[in-house]
């Protein structure tokens, strides 16, 4: 996708949080059984961070987006959160915790698989002795779509509409996304683009920074991992 930023926009920060996702207690509760200090790989908008440390987890943070948090800092308590700049494969605090956690597909921001790999190497880095790396992320899907490419139909209203536009290449495991607001007031985009990868290959990731799959789930509240499963919260410790 020619001319993408992976830094989030100003107007993309301003909206992030006008859709949550509804599963953001769960996800809370979840994360909260791991320990009391916490380190959050693309912290954003502190949506998952700000209620984490609400329930008695020390969280810091490494964000790219200087406009994320710039969001977070406008919310009670996201000045409390510190944070790291930089991107989230290489960056480092300095300091250990019992949990590094990724979710909401972020992951797949990092375009190469070499830079996915760095990121499992960067939460080993971070990890005690008996921490935990946690990953939440979609199983792909998107190689069944008739010639790898699909337009989803997100809002129709009087005054708009909103497509999710996509094509996906399944050599590079590259996703292209556009999401297309088309209004009275004019068309807006919002291009995204993710490296697209399976449990198995995460997995693999894990065991080249000395890691090893503890427990996988398809949802935040213990549920088996399935064939049907449309995501996957992997729980990652140290191999030895």
């Amino acid at each position: 996708m020619k001319g993408f930023n992976p830094s989030f926009s100003p107007e993309t920060a301003s909206t992030y949080d006008n859709a949550p996702r509804g599963d953001e207690d769960d996800t809370v509760r979840f994360l909260a059984g791991f320990g009391k200090s916490a380190l959050e790989f693309a912290v954003g908008t502190g949506r998952i961070a700000l209620p984490l440390a609400q329930a008695g987890v020390a969280v810091d943070g490494i964000e790219l987006s200087p406009h994320m948090v710039a969001r977070m800092r406008e919310k009670p308590g996201g000045d409390d959160i510190p944070v790291t700049m930089g991107d989230m494969s290489r960056t480092g605090t300095g300091r250990t915790y019992d949990l590094v956690y990724l979710v909401y597909n972020t992951i797949t921001n990092l375009l190469t698989q070499d830079d996915q790999v760095r990121c499992f190497e960067n939460a080993a880095r971070h990890l005690t002795r008996d921490g935990v790396f946690v990953i939440e992320c979609g199983v792909p899907s998107w190689a069944a779509r008739a010639r790898n490419q699909f337009i989803d139909v997100e809002a129709v209203e009087v005054d708009r509409v909103e497509l999710d536009v996509n094509r996906y290449d399944p050599v590079t495991q590259m996703l292209d996304e556009n999401h297309v607001r088309i209004g009275v007031d004019g068309i807006r985009f919002g291009a995204i683009r993710q490296r697209l990868s399976y449990p198995s290959e995460f997995d693999l990731m894990a065991r080249i920074a000395g890691l090893r799959l503890r427990a996988r789930h398809s949802g935040w509240n213990g549920e088996p991992f399935v064939a049907a499963s449309t995501r996957h919260v992997s729980v990652y410790e140290r191999a030895a």
